[in-house]
């Protein structure tokens, strides 16, 4: 992306020269009133402090902010949404659109493909919504009102776009159903505090004009970028620049997309450039044998991060990918680049066997992750005991191995009678209650059982016939939609694919689904085939351009996994003029 080339000269940082905003006692978020105590305070403080400490990297963002502000202000007064929620997109984002996260959401608004299908957004190898600026907004928009109608609450409604409505049921309940009014303290979510802070830091610093504006241009049928690119008069690569949904060559004709025109007389990079400013710009000296140094750190391919340095530039340094060096260092598009750590590019290991970390003063778990070469996520699997800093003297277990320690066993003390034996039990045998003695020795020797080992015989007793009635009870071959539910829960809850849902329930995922609404858990049945034709017979589909295994399937109304079997497929690729078996009905 790319800034004005005249306007750069005349461009203040306003931010650079400015004291960095404080966290105030008391804020006003949609239609709420939040109190912030002085423990939250301190801690939001930080991040404010951390996003405004480089003036040159936080301009960056403001101008993005200017430039795509009015499109999403737009959208939001349209579906009625608070504008507010418009500095989360910088905290998602950062604007970038095609950011990736390390859980794989992608995007301005930072949506995961089963999310995305939801809220209505196209994704496929030939169009990815979630990195157009305008379908990406009203699905997040849409999808945050969807969970205000659950709550009642604004704030809730943004701590369910991190964990989800149902996420938040669990953790919050109704409590705060309806409130106006709430306290912000060390206790509440850190997304929320986090949010927070990019309001505080942005909100006065993205007032004014854009150096850069941008036009939307809305295409109904199907075009080529070369054709667009003639038809505005804008170099292609220029028009791919800023409209990176476009996958392929072609832009669709199956619904209208707006596609995003930059306009005016641009210059380099909009992701990296420096700002022009009154003041003498930042110079950091390297030594050019340091720029290019790499080295093995815990036998990963590693560089060491320079001061100053942001993500960004550390990964072209590096020499890789941005999306790349994000995923192996699990770290996110904004995040504050720490000197002298070192940044993997390859992919971390997923455990050392045996080994453990003692913490430091200072250490978390992203930290130990980059010291020893274990994924974060793997990290936080083995020690979910562990939160947030650590503290000194703290184990980190570097593997699942559980702690060698042996459990203690109760020592039972034998029951001895004089006249009978209970039961006698080799060591290497288990004991059968259901073998009834021999008769003869069961008239003249009944065995006598203790009350208290009488009493365990018909807890476990009655605990096997629970286990055998749940093992034996039917899986439900329907689902009633409650309200709040989402099709992904559904699909968790039963461990099946959402896919799977769409095509069981011939659902349309523009509309969703409501509330009542009776959703099958496994295909409807078939009728059985007539015996005459035993054989089954086959037809042949030649792929087109534009065939995905999806649009495949609903056109002869049968499923992927069906084509894909028919067709001994491994992948879900297709080749353009490549055969396809398809059985007939």
């Amino acid at each position: 992306m790319r800034f004005f080339a005249a306007a750069l000269i005349f461009f203040g940082v306003a931010a650079s020269n400015a004291q960095t905003p404080e966290v105030p006692h008391k804020m006003h978020f949609a239609d709420m009133t939040l109190t912030i105590r002085d423990d939250a305070r301190r801690e939001i403080q930080k991040d404010v402090d951390a996003l405004t400490q480089h003036p040159r990297y936080f301009n960056i963002k403001v101008e993005r902010a200017k430039t795509y502000f009015p499109i999403i202000e737009k959208i939001f007064e349209e579906e009625r949404l608070p504008l507010d929620f418009k500095y989360l997109v910088l905290q998602e984002s950062a604007l970038i659109a095609d950011a990736v996260s390390v859980s794989n959401a992608v995007g301005f608004w930072q949506f995961k493909d089963f999310t995305a299908l939801e809220m209505g957004l196209r994704v496929d190898k030939e169009v990815d919504e979630r990195m157009n600026i305008h379908s990406a907004t009203r699905a997040a928009a849409r999808y945050l009102k969807k969970n205000n109608f659950i709550f009642n609450n604004w704030l809730l409604a943004l701590q369910s776009y991190q964990m989800g409505g149902g996420g938040v049921q669990r953790s919050v309940g109704d409590k705060y159903n309806g409130a106006r009014h709430m306290e912000i303290t060390a206790d509440t979510y850190w997304y929320i505090k986090k949010y927070l802070a990019h309001k505080v830091a942005f909100e006065n610093a993205v007032k004014g004009e854009p150096v850069l504006k941008v036009s939307h241009y809305p295409i109904t049928s199907a075009k080529s970028f070369s054709e667009l690119a003639n038809e505005l008069a804008l170099e292609e690569s220029l028009l791919r620049d800023y409209n990176k949904w476009v996958r392929k060559d072609k832009i669709p004709a199956d619904k209208t997309y707006v596609v995003v025109i930059p306009t005016g007389t641009l210059s380099s990079d909009f992701n990296t450039l420096n700002i022009a400013s009154t003041s003498k710009p930042e110079v950091i000296e390297v030594k050019p044998t340091a720029r290019t140094e790499k080295k093995r750190h815990n036998n990963i391919m590693a560089i060491q991060a320079m001061p100053g340095e942001t993500a960004t530039e550390l990964a072209k340094r590096a020499g890789i990918g941005i999306t790349e060096f994000l995923k192996y260092n699990e770290i996110a598009i904004d995040h504050s680049v720490s000197a002298g750590t070192y940044y993997y590019l390859a992919r971390k290991k997923t455990r050392l066997p045996g080994e453990s970390y003692t913490a430091k003063a200072g250490d978390d778990l992203w930290l130990v992750s980059q010291i020893t070469g274990v994924q974060l996520k793997r990290l936080k699997r083995f020690n979910k005991h562990l939160t947030g800093l650590l503290k000194p003297g703290d184990v980190v277990r570097l593997d699942n191995t559980k702690p060698t320690t042996t459990p203690a066993v109760p020592v039972l003390e034998p029951v001895i009678e004089e006249t009978s034996v209970i039961a006698a039990v080799d060591s290497d045998s288990f004991f059968n209650w259901d073998v009834r003695p021999k008769e003869d020795i069961a008239e003249k020797q009944q065995p006598v059982i203790q009350p208290e080992i009488q009493k365990k015989i018909m807890k476990d007793s009655f605990r096997l016939e629970l286990r055998q009635a749940d093992s034996s009870r039917q899986q439900p071959t329907s689902h009633l939609v409650k309200q709040g539910e989402t099709l992904y829960a559904i699909a968790r809850q039963y461990q099946v694919g959402v896919t799977d849902l769409v095509e069981w329930n011939s659902l349309d995922l523009t509309t969703g689904i409501k509330p009542n609404q009776v959703l099958l858990l496994k295909p409807s049945e078939k009728p059985p085939a007539h015996t005459q034709n035993s054989q089954p017979q086959f037809i042949v589909h030649e792929v087109r351009e534009s065939d995905t295994l999806y649009s495949v399937a609903r056109q002869y109304n049968v499923t992927i996994k069906d084509i894909m079997e028919w067709n001994k497929k491994e992948d879900f690729k297709l080749a353009r003029g490549e055969k396809l078996k398809i059985r007939t009905q």
